[in-house]
């Protein structure tokens, strides 16, 4: 009896804040619709891994084969290849492109001309906006080596021309770099928003006991938003291998495959091409595993180290 009474306090607790808080909810609702229909109902599509899938007999009567299909890709000579390609330019975009918006955001942060500020932010948002084709074409007219202005300014010089786009020592570089220049700008939004929220006071107090601008930003800046940066750097983490696979396919050709070949494009070209879906599959959820090992791990150094976490 006592259950049942909790129970329907609990309901009518809930339904009175829903009416309360109702045109919250109701704005909610969109994100939440988008979460069920695009993230969470695909999740079954998983299967696929664990079957033999066959467009004609459908999901369910396809016949099931086990971890066979994780079986063939481990030991696949491929995959080491494409693991030390992905996890290198996944390692190359954590090491160079994330401190990269915080720095940024720091330097903004320190702008005292406001409409200063707000140009260069919206000169540095702006990249973001546009697709990874404008940007490879724009990288092949500046470092083709048939009118390129990049080779024709080392040419004339007095050196020679060098084919960054066949090149495979180059590939990752130029990759990184695409990255750097088109998500930086996007990327300092949040980092400014949390440098906003800092007080004013404390830094006229680290002023009143002599700290300079460097000492500000190291023991008041930084520290005000090394939350912001670990729970970014823990959601970064999810998305580790995600080399990003239209920027990668454009960038590829013959010479720089052995180096530019990532699990991005190599599901594409089994998926789609070969119509091997189901070992495809098996490569995505390989993916999705060790993305969301790194995310428990870096959320349990979190909290050791005194932070919430992103959990």
């Amino acid at each position: 009896m006592y259950a049942l009474e909790g129970n329907r306090a609990s309901k009518i607790w809930l339904l009175k804040m829903v009416k309360h808080h109702f045109w919250l909810y109701l704005m909610l609702l969109p994100g939440v619709l988008y979460f069920i229909i695009f993230k969470y109902l695909p999740m079954w599509g998983v299967i696929i891994a664990f079957k033999n899938y066959q467009p004609f007999l459908g999901l369910w009567n396809s016949p099931w084969v086990g971890i066979n299909n994780f079986t063939r890709l481990f030991s696949d000579p491929t995959f080491w290849i494409l693991f030390k390609n992905t996890f290198i330019l996944a390692l190359y975009n954590l090491l160079f492109f994330f401190p990269l918006p915080i720095l940024i955001a720091i330097l903004l942060n320190e702008l005292s001309k406001e409409v200063f500020k707000r140009t260069i932010q919206t000169m540095i948002y702006i990249p973001h906006f546009v697709s990874w084709v404008v940007v490879v074409g724009i990288v092949y007219m500046l470092f083709t080596t048939e009118g390129g202005i990049v080779n024709e300014w080392i040419y004339s010089l007095g050196g020679e021309k060098i084919n960054f786009l066949l090149s495979a020592e180059w590939f990752r570089t130029m990759v990184t770099s695409e990255v750097i220049w088109k998500e930086t700008g996007w990327g300092t939004i949040i980092f400014t928003a949390a440098l906003a929220g800092i007080d004013p006071q404390v830094y006229e107090a680290a002023r009143i006991d002599g700290a300079g601008r460097w000492k500000q930003i190291w023991h008041v800046t930084l520290p005000s938003i090394r939350s912001t940066i670990i729970i970014l750097l823990i959601l970064r983490l999810g998305s580790f291998l995600d080399t990003g696979f239209e920027q990668i396919f454009l960038m590829l050709n013959p010479l720089n495959r052995e180096v530019g070949e990532v699990f991005d494009t190599y599901v594409y070209t089994l998926g789609l091409s070969q119509g091997q879906f189901s070992y495809s599959t098996a490569v995505g959820l390989f993916k999705s595993v060790v993305s969301l090992i790194l995310v428990i791990g870096a959320n349990y150094m979190a909290k050791k180290i005194g932070e919430e976490g992103v959990y």
